[in-house]
């Protein structure tokens, strides 16, 4: 009877039950040993799935095979689209694109998602700048130093008047992009882009310097300064300036506009150069020099935010040189050879007496 309840109990187990619950071993041995106590033949194990049975759901019977797949037949078009088949490139395939035509080669191309190569290279330009000065002002000589009332002042100034029928056009061209441009009243402000250049230039200031001349001309401001300090003062103008020409002209296309004005500049300024050790190079700080100059300014007045800056400066044929500076350079150091003896020092040592007969006093004769 024992056997028999054993055997019907482990019947209703189920599998987590069976994989939990284990027989002792020396149970079934001596139930197998007995003789008296008949052993029925064992009902067969059935596994039963304690699964909530949703009532919009088919009960489909477990199936505890080799298949991992859910037993759903609902679902089986949503485990379909969880995959999607990609045509992978092949990194190693080549194709002979001299026997493809080019609208073949577009399409492979467009196949492997390859952009299509351009015969050119292309640059962002962007052109701030002329690179020269156009139709430069050629100054009257003797400028500044001749009288208008004399011969020659008077042809400077049939001259001047000659030239100033293109200027005129020229202003008027500005004046189309900007509407408060007057020749009179641009020296004041030139003067000041003079001053605040010369400024920056002395205190290194190379931002502000970008702000005052162009790309051209920074690099011609900028030359043999480094390492060098130096000492600028405006002390005041001999003559007003005044604007002596006027240039307009386009670049690559017909808008794109930039504008040229050379102002002549009369005044007195000291200038002063040291050298990396001190040592003064060129100009004073105390001794006041007249200048004379012609500054042309530019400005990219197809631009909306552009601005006038120093482009170049005119120096004419007939302008005596300048004075030179004095370069210093660091001595190098000279290392001293050693000369030969002139004479044996064996023979000195010979010749000379011993010093025990110089110690003896001096022996008085009778």
């Amino acid at each position: 009877m024992a056997a028999a309840r054993l055997t019907s109990r482990i019947s209703q187990l189920s599998l987590y039950t069976l994989s939990s619950v284990q027989p002792h071993p020396g149970s079934l041995a001596l139930l197998a040993a007995s003789p008296t106590i008949s052993t029925p033949a064992l009902a067969p194990l059935v596994r039963s799935c304690h699964v909530y049975r949703d009532p919009n759901y088919k009960y489909f019977k477990p199936f505890f095979g080799s298949k991992k797949k859910h037993y759903t037949e609902k679902f089986k078009r949503d485990r379909k689209l969880k995959f999607i088949k990609v045509d992978l490139p092949d990194p190693n395939e080549k194709f002979d694109t001299d026997t493809m035509t080019p609208e073949e080669m577009r399409a492979k191309m467009k196949e492997k998602g390859i952009k299509p190569v351009r015969p050119w290279q292309e640059r962002p330009i962007y052109v701030s700048s002329t690179t020269s000065t156009f139709e430069p002002y050629v100054p009257p000589e003797g400028d500044g130093k001749v009288s208008t009332l004399s011969a020659a002042g008077a042809k400077q100034t049939v001259q001047f008047l000659e030239k100033k029928g293109k200027s005129m056009m020229s202003v008027r061209k500005i004046r189309q992009f900007d509407d408060e441009f007057d020749p009179k009243l641009f020296t004041e402000e030139a003067q000041e882009i003079y001053i605040a250049t010369h400024k920056a230039l002395a205190a290194e200031d190379t931002d502000k310097l970008h702000e005052c001349v162009t790309e051209r001309a920074f690099p011609l401001v900028t030359h043999e300064t480094k390492c060098k300090t130096m000492r600028w003062q405006f002390l005041g103008s001999l003559e007003p300036p005044r604007v002596v020409h006027v240039r307009c002209t386009s670049i690559i296309t017909k808008e794109n506009i930039f504008a040229q004005v050379t102002v002549r500049f009369h005044n007195k300024q000291t200038l002063a150069v040291y050298d990396r050790f001190g040592r003064l190079l060129h100009g004073s700080e105390v001794v006041a020099r007249d200048v004379l100059e012609y500054v042309v300014f530019e400005k990219h007045v197809a631009n909306t935010y552009g601005l006038w800056r120093i482009h170049d400066k005119i120096i004419p044929e007939w302008m005596p040189p300048r004075q030179p500076t004095h370069r210093t350079y660091k001595l190098q150091e000279v290392e001293e050879e050693e000369l030969p003896p002139l004479y044996d020092d064996t023979l000195q040592d010979a010749t000379a007496e011993p010093e025990n007969e110089k110690e003896k006093p001096p022996v008085a004769l009778a």
